[in-house]
């Protein structure tokens, strides 16, 4: 029987065998890759990644559809039912690349508890289009924020792939795109406490439309600003993440 999407869930199922087809070619899966895959749903990209894959670890929440993979795929699909949000994705300090079409309702989330992980190697993820925009922003653009900075010190963030909205069961109302997240070298971020980070960060966009000087009051005494030679007068969006890293740094 075929499962029906939940709204719940956040579920909306990739039919389009083109693009996952792309999608396997991006994340160019080998053998004994440590992969694990979130939300696998109906398995539409599970299948392909099992070709090429020894083993595969995936992450569901919808016990019926755990019975389907079971069915389908047998012992070279290892899964875990639980929440991806309080998934330990440590496995033992393993190495581990991670993949999945995330639900909508949790992406950010997901994404900040998967940043807290030094363990992975890479990510592949399907995203709502405008969040991964947000992600991959650069400074002096309205869609720049806290999303984008507190990826990007830690991430080289890179669009791979755009999807329509009409690949998928049932149709979303927006469109999707893939994106590639990957560690940048640890001595670029192994410092950078990102509690401090978030605080600054957060303080800022919370209060875009005024200066630095003033969302960051209580927080960055002015001398620092004339430290670092930060114009005070700059908004959040036209602070660079080095900038962002260094304030946090002054805490």
């Amino acid at each position: 029987m075929k499962h029906q999407a939940r709204k719940r869930f956040g579920q909306n199922f990739l039919i389009d065998d083109f693009v996952i087809e792309q999608i396997v070619g991006i994340i160019k899966p080998h053998a004994n890759d440590f992969m694990v895959e979130i939300g696998p749903g109906r398995g539409a990209l599970t299948a392909p990644l099992l070709y090429h894959l020894k083993q595969l670890h995936v992450i569901e929440l919808d016990r019926d559809l755990i019975s389907l993979l079971e069915h389908k795929f047998g012992e070279k699909l290892l899964i875990t039912n639980g929440d991806a949000l309080k998934f330990d994705y440590s496995f033992g300090n393993q190495a581990i690349r991670v993949v999945g079409n995330l639900p909508y309702n949790i992406s950010t989330p997901l994404l900040f508890h998967l940043a807290s992980y030094n363990n992975i190697i890479d990510m592949h993820f399907m995203l709502q289009q405008e969040v991964v925009t947000r992600i991959c922003a650069t400074p002096h653009n309205k869609d720049y924020g806290r999303l984008s900075v507190m990826l990007q010190y830690k991430f080289a963030c890179e669009q791979m792939l755009q999807v329509a909205k009409e690949s998928f069961e049932p149709m979303p109302q927006v469109e999707s795109a893939i994106i590639r997240l990957t560690p940048k070298a640890e001595n670029t971020w192994h410092n950078v406490d990102a509690t401090k980070l978030n605080k600054v960060v957060s303080s800022a966009f919370n209060q875009r439309r005024k200066t630095i000087h003033n969302s960051l009051k209580g927080i960055i005494a002015p001398q620092i600003f004339e430290e670092l030679a930060l114009d005070m007068t700059k908004r959040a969006e036209n602070l660079s993440v080095d900038e962002y890293v260094q304030l946090a740094a002054c805490i």
